[in-house]
Protein backbone atom coordinates (compact mmCIF):
# COMPACT_ATOMS: atom_id res chain seq x y z
CA UNK A 1 0.00 0.00 0.00
CA UNK A 2 1.32 3.02 -0.86
CA UNK A 3 2.47 6.30 1.60
CA UNK A 4 -0.29 8.76 0.84
CA UNK A 5 -3.04 5.63 0.93
CA UNK A 6 -3.98 6.54 4.05
CA UNK A 7 -4.90 10.28 2.92
CA UNK A 8 -7.24 9.14 0.82
CA UNK A 9 -9.67 8.01 3.51
CA UNK A 10 -12.01 10.65 4.34
CA UNK A 11 -13.78 11.25 7.08
CA UNK A 12 -16.87 8.73 6.20
CA UNK A 13 -14.84 6.39 5.61
CA UNK A 14 -13.69 5.90 9.35
CA UNK A 15 -16.78 5.75 10.46
CA UNK A 16 -19.09 3.55 7.33
CA UNK A 17 -16.59 2.10 5.61
CA UNK A 18 -17.08 1.12 1.73
CA UNK A 19 -18.45 -2.55 2.47
CA UNK A 20 -20.77 -0.93 5.41
CA UNK A 21 -21.83 1.64 3.06
CA UNK A 22 -22.80 -0.92 0.28
CA UNK A 23 -24.70 -3.06 2.81
CA UNK A 24 -26.62 -0.30 4.56
CA UNK A 25 -27.81 -0.10 1.50
CA UNK A 26 -28.35 -3.26 0.52
CA UNK A 27 -30.40 -4.13 3.71
CA UNK A 28 -32.60 -0.87 3.08
CA UNK A 29 -33.78 -2.44 0.33
CA UNK A 30 -35.76 -4.92 2.37
CA UNK A 31 -36.80 -2.39 4.47
CA UNK A 32 -37.91 -0.55 1.84
CA UNK A 33 -40.18 -3.72 -0.17
CA UNK A 34 -41.96 -4.25 3.50
CA UNK A 35 -42.79 -0.48 3.67
CA UNK A 36 -44.25 -0.83 0.15
CA UNK A 37 -45.87 -4.10 1.25
CA UNK A 38 -47.17 -2.26 4.50
CA UNK A 39 -48.41 1.17 3.18
CA UNK A 40 -50.15 -0.62 -0.09
CA UNK A 41 -51.76 -3.08 2.10
CA UNK A 42 -53.57 -0.19 3.64
CA UNK A 43 -54.51 1.39 0.82
CA UNK A 44 -56.38 -1.72 0.06
CA UNK A 45 -53.62 -2.71 -3.12
CA UNK A 46 -52.99 -6.33 -2.20
CA UNK A 47 -49.15 -6.96 -4.27
CA UNK A 48 -48.57 -10.45 -2.99
CA UNK A 49 -51.84 -11.27 -5.16
CA UNK A 50 -50.62 -9.12 -8.27
CA UNK A 51 -47.38 -11.07 -8.07
CA UNK A 52 -48.95 -13.95 -7.40
CA UNK A 53 -47.68 -14.63 -4.25
CA UNK A 54 -49.38 -17.36 -1.86
CA UNK A 55 -51.68 -15.87 0.23
CA UNK A 56 -52.20 -15.41 4.50
CA UNK A 57 -55.51 -18.18 4.77
CA UNK A 58 -54.91 -18.19 8.69
CA UNK A 59 -55.06 -15.12 11.09
CA UNK A 60 -52.23 -16.70 13.07
CA UNK A 61 -49.95 -15.92 10.11
CA UNK A 62 -47.99 -12.99 9.83
CA UNK A 63 -48.69 -10.46 7.39
CA UNK A 64 -46.11 -10.17 4.23
CA UNK A 65 -44.65 -6.94 5.26
CA UNK A 66 -44.32 -8.43 8.54
CA UNK A 67 -42.08 -11.39 7.61
CA UNK A 68 -40.37 -8.84 5.79
CA UNK A 69 -39.69 -6.59 8.44
CA UNK A 70 -38.86 -9.44 10.40
CA UNK A 71 -36.12 -10.86 7.48
CA UNK A 72 -34.87 -6.88 7.34
CA UNK A 73 -34.64 -6.86 11.47
CA UNK A 74 -32.11 -9.92 11.08
CA UNK A 75 -30.13 -8.46 8.33
CA UNK A 76 -29.89 -5.35 10.47
CA UNK A 77 -29.17 -6.85 13.60
CA UNK A 78 -25.57 -8.22 12.57
CA UNK A 79 -24.59 -4.97 10.44
CA UNK A 80 -25.22 -2.88 13.71
CA UNK A 81 -23.25 -5.19 15.88
CA UNK A 82 -20.49 -4.94 13.13
CA UNK A 83 -20.13 -1.65 13.11
CA UNK A 84 -20.09 -1.08 16.89
CA UNK A 85 -17.09 -4.03 16.72
CA UNK A 86 -15.60 -1.83 14.08
CA UNK A 87 -15.52 1.04 15.71
CA UNK A 88 -14.38 0.11 19.47
CA UNK A 89 -11.35 -1.89 17.51
CA UNK A 90 -10.49 1.40 14.93
CA UNK A 91 -10.80 4.63 17.16
CA UNK A 92 -10.58 6.79 14.17
CA UNK A 93 -7.84 5.79 13.21
CA UNK A 94 -6.63 5.75 9.64
CA UNK A 95 -4.39 2.89 9.98
CA UNK A 96 -6.55 0.42 11.84
CA UNK A 97 -9.13 1.10 9.35
CA UNK A 98 -7.70 -0.49 6.98
CA UNK A 99 -5.31 -2.68 9.22
CA UNK A 100 -9.28 -4.19 10.34
CA UNK A 101 -11.02 -4.07 7.11
CA UNK A 102 -11.93 -8.13 7.53
CA UNK A 103 -14.54 -6.34 10.35
CA UNK A 104 -16.61 -5.02 7.85
CA UNK A 105 -15.89 -7.13 5.30
CA UNK A 106 -17.62 -10.11 7.43
CA UNK A 107 -20.71 -8.92 7.44
CA UNK A 108 -21.12 -8.94 3.63
CA UNK A 109 -20.59 -12.78 3.94
CA UNK A 110 -22.92 -12.98 6.75
CA UNK A 111 -25.29 -11.10 4.57
CA UNK A 112 -25.12 -13.89 1.57
CA UNK A 113 -25.63 -16.47 4.49
CA UNK A 114 -28.80 -14.95 6.13
CA UNK A 115 -30.36 -14.89 2.48
CA UNK A 116 -28.76 -18.43 1.56
CA UNK A 117 -29.81 -20.41 4.89
CA UNK A 118 -32.28 -22.50 4.64
CA UNK A 119 -33.76 -22.30 7.81
CA UNK A 120 -37.83 -21.63 8.34
CA UNK A 121 -37.98 -19.17 10.73
CA UNK A 122 -35.81 -17.04 8.82
CA UNK A 123 -38.58 -16.41 6.44
CA UNK A 124 -37.59 -19.49 4.28
CA UNK A 125 -40.81 -18.72 1.40
CA UNK A 126 -39.57 -15.68 0.97
CA UNK A 127 -36.11 -15.79 0.14
CA UNK A 128 -36.70 -19.07 -1.40
CA UNK A 129 -39.15 -17.23 -4.05
CA UNK A 130 -36.58 -14.40 -4.09
CA UNK A 131 -34.02 -16.84 -4.94
CA UNK A 132 -35.84 -18.66 -7.42
CA UNK A 133 -37.14 -15.53 -9.60
CA UNK A 134 -33.36 -14.30 -9.35
CA UNK A 135 -32.30 -17.52 -10.89
CA UNK A 136 -35.81 -17.06 -13.53
CA UNK A 137 -34.56 -13.66 -14.53
CA UNK A 138 -30.75 -14.12 -14.23
CA UNK A 139 -30.27 -14.48 -17.91
CA UNK A 140 -33.83 -12.05 -18.41
CA UNK A 141 -36.22 -15.08 -18.27
CA UNK A 142 -39.99 -13.90 -17.30
CA UNK A 143 -42.94 -15.93 -16.34
CA UNK A 144 -46.21 -15.81 -17.75
CA UNK A 145 -48.94 -13.51 -16.37
CA UNK A 146 -50.25 -16.47 -13.80
CA UNK A 147 -46.94 -17.51 -12.61
CA UNK A 148 -46.00 -14.37 -11.48
CA UNK A 149 -44.54 -12.03 -14.49
CA UNK A 150 -45.20 -8.77 -12.62
CA UNK A 151 -43.19 -10.06 -9.55
CA UNK A 152 -40.28 -11.11 -12.12
CA UNK A 153 -40.48 -7.21 -13.73
CA UNK A 154 -40.05 -5.63 -10.26
CA UNK A 155 -37.58 -7.77 -8.76
CA UNK A 156 -35.33 -6.90 -12.55
CA UNK A 157 -36.60 -2.88 -12.07
CA UNK A 158 -35.14 -3.41 -8.38
CA UNK A 159 -31.58 -4.65 -9.81
CA UNK A 160 -31.53 -1.54 -12.39
CA UNK A 161 -32.17 0.50 -9.48
CA UNK A 162 -29.58 -1.57 -7.42
CA UNK A 163 -27.20 -1.36 -10.60
CA UNK A 164 -23.70 0.62 -8.98
CA UNK A 165 -24.62 -1.14 -5.38
CA UNK A 166 -24.29 -4.64 -7.19
CA UNK A 167 -20.76 -3.38 -8.51
CA UNK A 168 -19.69 -1.82 -5.42
CA UNK A 169 -20.60 -5.24 -3.92
CA UNK A 170 -17.90 -7.28 -6.00
CA UNK A 171 -15.91 -4.09 -5.89
CA UNK A 172 -15.27 -4.98 -1.96
CA UNK A 173 -14.26 -8.44 -2.24
CA UNK A 174 -11.84 -7.97 -5.15
CA UNK A 175 -10.23 -5.17 -2.99
CA UNK A 176 -10.45 -7.78 0.06
CA UNK A 177 -8.63 -10.62 -1.10
CA UNK A 178 -6.23 -8.38 -3.87
CA UNK A 179 -3.05 -8.34 -1.78
CA UNK A 180 -2.35 -4.60 -2.98
CA UNK A 181 -5.00 -2.70 -1.32
CA UNK A 182 -8.19 -2.84 1.38
CA UNK A 183 -11.22 -3.20 0.76
CA UNK A 184 -11.99 -0.09 3.68
CA UNK A 185 -9.64 2.11 1.15
CA UNK A 186 -11.04 4.49 -1.09
CA UNK A 187 -13.44 2.22 -3.95
CA UNK A 188 -11.01 0.76 -6.39
CA UNK A 189 -13.34 0.25 -9.44
CA UNK A 190 -10.73 -0.46 -11.50
CA UNK A 191 -10.26 -3.94 -9.50
CA UNK A 192 -9.95 -7.04 -11.55
CA UNK A 193 -10.03 -5.47 -14.78
CA UNK A 194 -11.26 -2.30 -16.86
CA UNK A 195 -14.75 -4.45 -17.75
CA UNK A 196 -15.60 -6.44 -14.48
CA UNK A 197 -17.45 -2.94 -13.21
CA UNK A 198 -19.26 -1.90 -15.84
CA UNK A 199 -20.26 -5.43 -16.91
CA UNK A 200 -22.26 -5.80 -13.62
CA UNK A 201 -23.77 -2.40 -13.80
CA UNK A 202 -24.94 -3.44 -17.35
CA UNK A 203 -26.51 -6.89 -16.55
CA UNK A 204 -29.64 -5.49 -14.76
CA UNK A 205 -30.63 -3.25 -17.87
CA UNK A 206 -29.81 -6.22 -20.14
CA UNK A 207 -32.47 -8.42 -17.77
CA UNK A 208 -34.98 -6.15 -18.96
CA UNK A 209 -34.31 -5.49 -22.62
CA UNK A 210 -34.46 -9.26 -22.64
CA UNK A 211 -37.48 -9.41 -20.93
CA UNK A 212 -39.31 -6.48 -22.80
CA UNK A 213 -38.49 -8.27 -26.40
CA UNK A 214 -39.85 -11.50 -25.06
CA UNK A 215 -42.93 -9.54 -24.48
CA UNK A 216 -42.96 -7.85 -27.49
CA UNK A 217 -42.53 -11.77 -29.23
CA UNK A 218 -45.11 -13.04 -26.78
CA UNK A 219 -47.34 -10.42 -28.27
CA UNK A 220 -46.58 -10.85 -32.44
CA UNK A 221 -47.27 -14.18 -31.57
CA UNK A 222 -50.50 -13.85 -29.71
CA UNK A 223 -52.01 -13.07 -33.50
CA UNK A 224 -53.77 -10.09 -34.95
CA UNK A 225 -56.84 -11.04 -32.34
CA UNK A 226 -55.08 -8.49 -29.92
CA UNK A 227 -55.24 -4.82 -30.40
CA UNK A 228 -51.80 -4.15 -29.12
CA UNK A 229 -48.85 -4.44 -31.69
CA UNK A 230 -46.23 -4.68 -29.17
CA UNK A 231 -44.29 -1.26 -29.86
CA UNK A 232 -44.73 -0.53 -26.47
CA UNK A 233 -42.32 -3.02 -25.27
CA UNK A 234 -39.91 -2.08 -27.77
CA UNK A 235 -39.72 1.53 -26.80
CA UNK A 236 -39.69 0.17 -23.21
CA UNK A 237 -36.47 -1.69 -24.02
CA UNK A 238 -34.86 1.55 -25.91
CA UNK A 239 -34.93 2.84 -22.59
CA UNK A 240 -32.91 0.60 -21.09
CA UNK A 241 -30.62 0.34 -23.26
CA UNK A 242 -29.99 4.53 -23.35
CA UNK A 243 -28.31 3.34 -20.48
CA UNK A 244 -25.62 1.05 -22.59
CA UNK A 245 -23.85 4.13 -23.48
CA UNK A 246 -23.46 6.20 -20.56
CA UNK A 247 -21.81 3.12 -18.40
CA UNK A 248 -19.23 2.95 -21.20
CA UNK A 249 -18.51 6.15 -21.43
CA UNK A 250 -18.76 6.75 -17.78
CA UNK A 251 -16.01 3.77 -17.41
CA UNK A 252 -13.76 5.06 -20.75
CA UNK A 253 -13.38 8.29 -18.74
CA UNK A 254 -12.94 6.79 -15.57
CA UNK A 255 -9.76 4.80 -17.41
CA UNK A 256 -8.95 7.48 -20.13
CA UNK A 257 -5.85 7.20 -22.17
CA UNK A 258 -5.52 9.36 -25.16
CA UNK A 259 -3.79 6.50 -27.02
CA UNK A 260 -6.99 4.42 -26.83
CA UNK A 261 -9.78 6.88 -27.55
CA UNK A 262 -8.70 7.61 -31.91
CA UNK A 263 -8.26 11.52 -31.19
CA UNK A 264 -11.42 11.73 -28.84
CA UNK A 265 -10.38 14.27 -26.00
CA UNK A 266 -11.57 13.78 -22.37
CA UNK A 267 -13.46 17.30 -22.70
CA UNK A 268 -15.66 15.67 -25.91
CA UNK A 269 -16.40 11.93 -24.22
CA UNK A 270 -17.75 13.95 -20.84
CA UNK A 271 -19.69 16.42 -23.10
CA UNK A 272 -20.66 13.34 -25.01
CA UNK A 273 -21.89 11.42 -21.65
CA UNK A 274 -23.70 14.30 -20.28
CA UNK A 275 -25.56 14.03 -23.56
CA UNK A 276 -26.29 10.22 -23.39
CA UNK A 277 -27.11 10.85 -19.47
CA UNK A 278 -29.29 13.40 -20.31
CA UNK A 279 -31.10 11.54 -22.73
CA UNK A 280 -31.40 8.41 -20.56
CA UNK A 281 -33.03 10.61 -17.41
CA UNK A 282 -35.43 12.43 -19.41
CA UNK A 283 -36.54 9.31 -21.23
CA UNK A 284 -36.41 7.23 -18.47
CA UNK A 285 -38.72 10.18 -16.23
CA UNK A 286 -41.15 10.75 -19.39
CA UNK A 287 -41.83 6.88 -19.06
CA UNK A 288 -42.30 6.74 -15.60
CA UNK A 289 -44.82 9.41 -15.83
CA UNK A 290 -46.77 8.82 -18.97
CA UNK A 291 -46.33 5.00 -19.00
CA UNK A 292 -45.64 2.97 -15.59
CA UNK A 293 -47.76 5.75 -13.60
CA UNK A 294 -50.13 6.11 -16.39
CA UNK A 295 -50.84 9.83 -16.08
CA UNK A 296 -51.54 12.51 -18.53
CA UNK A 297 -49.05 15.51 -18.26
CA UNK A 298 -47.14 14.53 -21.35
CA UNK A 299 -50.19 14.44 -22.92
CA UNK A 300 -52.80 16.00 -24.67
CA UNK A 301 -55.56 14.88 -22.09
CA UNK A 302 -53.48 16.77 -19.41
CA UNK A 303 -56.34 19.30 -19.38
CA UNK A 304 -59.32 17.18 -19.45
CA UNK A 305 -61.95 18.33 -16.91
CA UNK A 306 -62.60 15.11 -15.33
CA UNK A 307 -59.19 15.12 -13.68
CA UNK A 308 -56.87 17.70 -12.10
CA UNK A 309 -53.84 18.66 -14.54
CA UNK A 310 -51.72 16.33 -15.32
CA UNK A 311 -53.46 13.59 -13.67
CA UNK A 312 -55.89 10.85 -14.35
CA UNK A 313 -59.55 9.94 -13.83
CA UNK A 314 -58.99 6.80 -11.70
CA UNK A 315 -56.66 7.59 -8.88
CA UNK A 316 -55.45 5.13 -5.66
CA UNK A 317 -53.78 8.00 -3.74
CA UNK A 318 -54.19 11.66 -2.94
CA UNK A 319 -53.50 14.63 -6.29
CA UNK A 320 -50.59 15.70 -3.68
CA UNK A 321 -48.96 12.80 -3.92
CA UNK A 322 -48.63 11.94 -7.66
CA UNK A 323 -47.92 15.26 -8.04
CA UNK A 324 -44.98 15.28 -5.29
CA UNK A 325 -44.34 11.88 -6.67
CA UNK A 326 -43.64 13.46 -10.02
CA UNK A 327 -41.05 16.13 -8.56
CA UNK A 328 -39.25 14.08 -6.36
CA UNK A 329 -39.39 11.35 -9.96
CA UNK A 330 -37.69 14.45 -11.56
CA UNK A 331 -35.14 15.16 -8.67
CA UNK A 332 -33.66 11.94 -8.48
CA UNK A 333 -33.05 11.53 -12.11
CA UNK A 334 -31.54 14.59 -12.52
CA UNK A 335 -29.74 14.75 -9.64
CA UNK A 336 -26.29 14.10 -11.36
CA UNK A 337 -26.72 17.52 -12.74
CA UNK A 338 -25.38 18.63 -8.98
CA UNK A 339 -22.08 15.81 -9.56
CA UNK A 340 -18.85 17.26 -10.43
CA UNK A 341 -17.53 13.59 -11.30
CA UNK A 342 -17.58 12.22 -14.60
CA UNK A 343 -19.27 9.01 -14.05
CA UNK A 344 -23.31 9.37 -13.54
CA UNK A 345 -24.22 5.92 -13.44
CA UNK A 346 -27.94 5.25 -14.34
CA UNK A 347 -29.97 3.93 -11.99
CA UNK A 348 -33.64 3.60 -12.15
CA UNK A 349 -35.73 4.56 -9.19
CA UNK A 350 -37.31 1.72 -6.93
CA UNK A 351 -39.83 3.39 -5.22
CA UNK A 352 -40.75 4.73 -8.81
CA UNK A 353 -40.57 1.33 -10.69
CA UNK A 354 -42.52 0.16 -7.83
CA UNK A 355 -45.45 2.21 -6.97
CA UNK A 356 -45.40 3.65 -11.08
CA UNK A 357 -46.22 -0.18 -12.29
CA UNK A 358 -48.19 -1.14 -9.24
CA UNK A 359 -50.76 1.74 -9.62
CA UNK A 360 -50.76 1.85 -13.16
CA UNK A 361 -51.92 -1.91 -13.67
Amino acid sequence: MGPDQHAQLDDISLVLPFPCRVAVILVAGFWGWGINLHYLLKRNIDVPALIRYPARHSSHQRPHYSSTYHLATLLTVPLVLTLLIFWAATHGSKERVEALDYIPQSYLFIYIIIILLPYNRLARTGRHRLLVTLRRISVGGLAEAQDGKFGDILLADALTSYAKVLGDFVVTFCMFFGSDVSSTSKPHRKCGNDYLTPLIIATPSLIRLRQCLIEYLRVRRSGPKRESTGFQHLANALKYATAFPVIVLSAKLRNYNPLEMYGYSEMSLSRLLYLCTFINSAYSFYWDVTKDWDLTLFTSSRLDPDHPYGLRRHRYFSDRQYYAAILLDLGIRFAWLSRNNRGPAPNDILLGEFNGKLDAD
